[in-house]
């Protein structure tokens, strides 16, 4: 059925271009291998990331492992609270619900809500907010009051927590990208208030939906769909990040240093891999910055770009593995499309 599904997005996005048969064959298998390259990507460069987080930028010719350990001593292959937030879109999308939908977005928030009450590492936001909320029956419109209200009382909230977890949007509007910038900022507004979290989540839903469909990445396309007095400031943030390196970005928590940082490690880049080695070495928020480099590195290098020692690793909550992880990216796709 997935593979029915691949086929069906793939030929659709080659509107207007002749491809025959076999053409279209291998695009079918190239785009499931960065369809599921996506989650992949995010939580191996989350737990790539997790044993050197708050630590300083490292040497470019320092090797980066899998090692656990951390602040909050991270089994080795285990991935942190940027892939946690993900699973839970993941899953909406796989039951076919539809996240434009406020239900969709409150059942969302309840299980952060719950999965907040036990997590070791939670983002100061991001946990404010949910700590406002009920583990239960929660709506679109209380998150994003108490997201207000969070951001009234600390004066800010553009931290790096919405655009961390932002990657499997992306897989629920392979075939639409303009329901995907909507929906995109929706779900970042459910805990970051400020608009510059929600242009991240737009501008790096769109190019993993780029990645994953064409087999490009681009950040620049998605500027057009970003309010029209904000494109030029982030066309100039793009420029400076691909003329910089990750450590350059040393205020990672901030989401603009924080996709300047994962977005120079992706333009220097060579291999997945490299990407998520060069986001670590970045410093600081090692974890964010890597993972939010995997979501888009892993939709474009796709899901073979995982090497075998980190498959065999990599865990996390809710008690899910490798191959888990796979199979929800998967899921999460065919579910979440089509909608014509």
């Amino acid at each position: 059925m997935i593979a029915g599904y691949v086929l069906e997005v793939a030929c659709a996005s080659l509107v207007n271009r002749t491809i025959g048969t076999a053409e279209c064959f291998f695009w079918e298998v190239n785009i499931k291998d960065r369809m599921t390259g996506v989650l992949a990507g995010m939580a191996a460069g989350d737990a790539l990331g997790a044993g050197y987080e708050f630590g300083p930028a490292l040497p470019d010719d320092e090797a980066v492992a899998m090692r656990g350990g951390g602040v909050f001593n991270w089994a080795p292959g285990e991935w942190t609270d940027d892939t946690s937030m993900a699973v839970p879109i993941g899953r909406a999308l796989a039951r076919g619900d539809d996240l434009a939908a406020p239900a969709t977005l409150g059942l969302i928030v309840d299980e952060w809500a719950v999965w907040a009450q036990t997590a070791p590492d939670v983002g100061n936001q991001t946990r404010a907010v949910l700590g406002m909320l009920a583990t239960q029956g929660s709506s679109e419109d209380d998150a994003r009051r108490a997201a207000e209200a969070v951001h009234r009382s600390q004066g800010q909230s553009a931290g790096n927590g919405s655009l961390m977890r932002t990657a499997p949007v992306a897989l629920g509007y392979l075939d639409d990208p303009a329901g995907l910038a909507s929906v995109a900022r929706r779900v970042s507004d459910l805990t970051h208030f400020d608009p510059e979290a929600g242009d991240a989540c737009v501008l790096w839903c769109l190019a993993i939906r780029r990645a994953v469909v064409d087999g490009e990445h681009s950040l620049r396309d998605g500027l057009s769909a970003l309010p029209a007095a904000r494109q030029s400031l982030w066309a100039s943030r793009i420029d400076v990040a691909e003329a910089s390196q990750p450590r350059d970005f040393e205020h990672n928590g901030w989401v603009v240093e924080a996709l300047q940082g994962a977005w120079s490690a992706i333009t220097h880049g060579s291999s997945l891999v490299d990407v998520l080695s060069r986001a670590v070495r970045g410093g600081n928020d090692t974890d964010t910055v890597a993972a939010i480099a995997g979501g888009l590195a892993g939709a474009y290098y796709g899901v073979g770009g995982v090497p075998s020692a980190w498959r065999e690793v990599l865990h996390g909550w809710p008690g899910l593995d490798f191959g888990g992880l796979v199979e929800l990216a998967g899921a999460a796709a065919l579910g979440g499309a089509p909608r014509r």
